[in-house]
């Protein structure tokens, strides 16, 4: 599994990401194991609070804002005859001349931290540890996987970490396997519930603050020298940690229908097939595709429910410094939206399909561009959004001119649209944002 968990993780770092991530990582020296870097950028962002269309603003406040970022960054490379370390540290200062919608802040703070170790025992056995820690505010940096809980920005330092081992074991020419563990863990800073005209508007912690927990086992098979077929088991266990009301009416009497955010926590088990090939030296691909099926084990009466399972990636390296990846994938994840119709019954989570692709192409060896976009289509599960489907939208674009190994310039243009198909709670949106900045690397 480790192989298609890559390929997510690095299609999926979405537009923010991207935005963040391009300058620093061209024209490292590879010379000495460390590296530094600065990026100094202006820009203009029209949906900074990521408001919807009907949304009022506040008296005094505007949608949209010019302001400027400053991102320096540091990373190390280790590398021995059997074990290869990487860590690296962004940090992210964003000022917006307007305070952002419903807050007073003019500035929000990034940082990332990613390590990685791996190790290879032998020729039969390798260990491969990683671990990405987040603080911020996009909802394209705040998850670990390839799908959106939440389309919207959330002010505050939210946390969010992913970290995984997997063990590969190559036991004969033919026969190998991969154990392995993921855990992800989701911290949002504005806490408590609000209640208007007597029902319980949940807070970020309570929808969403969790700890994922998931172990696999997958077995493969060489059938040639270009193809491997694959069978696995995952199960997954979502714990809700926020221990907030998320729903209910407020009454003298008390609360009425209460919803916790314990009541969501939920186990899947995944059993799928699948297969990896090589095409070409230039040209792999990789696809599972299998069933899952989800206990709600804190709600009395509830139903197991079924979910196909889809993992697909696709890479061709068309030129040395070239490439297309894209991919796509089927299955359940959590959601924002609590949607309790007063009865008793909630939106649990949410089943989404998601198609994704990224090109980056050196047209001259000083002029890079990257394209990237996703589309992500999610159905809800239960309560008064049950069967409603919400798609967004999210594309990125950007060119960087490197004037020398130590100095660059870089352009670009982002945009995320929510269509959203709610009646009870529209919430459409579009965002634009451009910017433009310098690199410099030492």
């Amino acid at each position: 599994m480790k192989n298609i968990v890559a390929s997510v993780g690095l299609i999926a770092i979405g537009a923010t990401a991207m935005q963040n991530a391009s300058a620093q990582n061209l024209a490292l020296d590879q010379t000495k194991p460390w590296s530094v870097a600065a990026t100094l950028r202006g820009f203009y962002d029209d949906n900074t609070a990521t408001l919807a269309d009907n949304q009022a603003l506040p008296a005094g406040q505007h949608k949209g804002s010019f302001g400027f970022e400053v991102s320096p960054s540091l990373s190390f490379a280790w590398n021995l005859e059997q074990t290869t370390f990487r860590a690296g540290y962004l940090f992210s200062y964003k000022y917006f001349d307007n305070e952002i919608p419903y807050t007073t802040d003019k500035d929000s703070l990034v940082h990332t931290f990613n390590l990685s170790l791996t190790h290879q025992f032998n020729e039969r056995y390798q260990v491969a540890l990683s671990d990405s820690f987040v603080v911020g505010q996009e909802p394209d940096l705040l998850r670990a996987g390839n799908t959106f809980s939440t389309f919207q920005r959330i002010s505050g330092d939210n946390i969010r970490n992913h970290g995984s081992i997997a063990l590969d074991a190559q036991f004969t020419p033919t026969f190998g396997a991969n154990l392995g563990y993921d855990n992800a863990l989701y911290r949002y800073d504005a806490g408590g519930p609000t209640v208007v005209g007597g029902q319980i508007t949940p807070s970020p912690v309570g929808s969403l603050d969790r700890i994922e927990h998931a172990p696999h086992i997958e077995g493969t098979w060489l059938l040639q020298p270009e193809t491997k077929a694959l069978l696995g088991y995952r199960f997954r266990e979502i714990d809700y940690t926020g221990d907030e009301l998320i729903a209910g009416t407020v009454t003298p009497f008390g609360v009425l229908a209460p919803v916790m955010s314990r009541d969501r926590d939920n186990r899947e088990h995944t059993v799928y097939v699948g297969g990896q090939h090589s095409f070409r030296p230039d040209l792999t691909a990789s696809v599972r595709v299998g069933a899952s099926v989800s206990d709600y084990f804190n709600q009395a009466g509830a139903k197991d429910t079924w979910t196909p399972y889809v993992a697909a990636s696709l890479r061709f390296n068309y030129l040395p410094d070239s490439y297309i990846e894209g991919g796509f994938s089927y299955d359940r994840n959590s959601t924002d939206l609590v949607g309790a119709t007063g009865l008793g019954t909630f939106t649990m989570d949410a089943e989404s399909a998601s198609i994704y692709a990224a090109v980056n192409h050196h047209f001259t060896p000083k002029l890079v561009g990257n394209v990237m976009g996703q589309f992500q289509n999610s159905t809800y599960n239960g309560g008064l959004y049950n069967d409603d489907s919400e798609q967004y939208y999210l594309a990125g674009v950007s060119l960087e001119y490197l004037f020398n190994p130590h100095f660059s310039a870089q352009v670009g243009y982002n945009y995320d649209k929510l269509d959203s198909g709610l009646t009870a709670f529209p919430r459409t949106f579009d965002r634009n944002r451009v910017y433009i900045g310098v690199t410099a690397r030492y």
